[in-house]
């Protein structure tokens, strides 16, 4: 049976189902509700600009966007957002999606906190970020009908929501400072890591090998 909330089905179909389990018995329920909700979130920002997503791919994204924040997914130096994306791309050609297709999910997950350019591209590409924004960031709640919200939510509860994903970011990717130069997440390492020091965009161009 479909399931729908705020007016959004949810995908009935073997891949969304193999994708809720995987991410439920990897991630913590902070992390699960939190994919859940961009999923929500993402179909209602795109409903009102008129998009018109692959309801299937855009779960599969929003499931799996966060997946390099846990242990069983999490690599030791590249980008997190990288970690998902890897995973969505072998998971949903392991299910016979196009490579075409999985190689959008991909993109997806790999530019969810690249703001300014996902918004510009495919549906899926555009509305995981936008479920992204409107979760983390509160970037078009405003827009977003109140009852629709209060079904989220009470769907997949965001208590203390705030904190616990600034400690899930921290956690995430503290142990692998590189990966963050020139993203947002370096912001949280900046607030939450003692010690941390940004690589500097500027230092690097000044101090690089070519002579002028």
């Amino acid at each position: 049976m479909t399931e729908t909330i705020a007016g959004i089905a949810v995908p009935d179909s073997r891949v969304v189902r193999e994708a809720t389990e995987l991410v439920r018995e990897a991630a913590s329920p902070l992390l699960f509700h939190h994919s859940r909700r961009v999923y929500l979130f993402g179909m209602l920002q795109g409903r009102r600009r008129g998009l018109r997503p692959d309801p299937e791919l855009l779960y599969v994204g929003a499931m799996f966007h966060d997946l390099g924040l846990t242990d069983k997914y999490r690599t030791a130096h590249q980008r997190f957002e990288v970690d998902g994306a890897d995973e969505a791309r072998r998971f949903l050609t392991a299910h016979g999606i196009a490579e075409h297709a999985a190689t959008r999910v991909w993109t997806a997950i790999a530019l969810h906190t690249t703001p300014g350019i996902p918004e510009f591209m495919a549906p899926e590409i555009a509305l995981v970020t936008a479920g992204v924004e409107t979760d983390v960031l509160g970037i078009g709640y405003h827009d977003l009908a109140a009852d629709d919200i209060r079904a989220v939510t009470e769907a997949h509860p965001r208590p203390d929501f705030k904190r616990q994903i600034l400690a899930a970011f921290t956690n995430g990717f503290r142990d692998r400072p590189d990966s963050t130069f020139g993203t947002v997440n370096a912001d949280v390492l900046a607030h939450f890591a003692p010690g941390f020091v940004r690589t500097d965009f500027v230092e690097v161009i000044e101090g690089n090998a070519w002579p002028e």
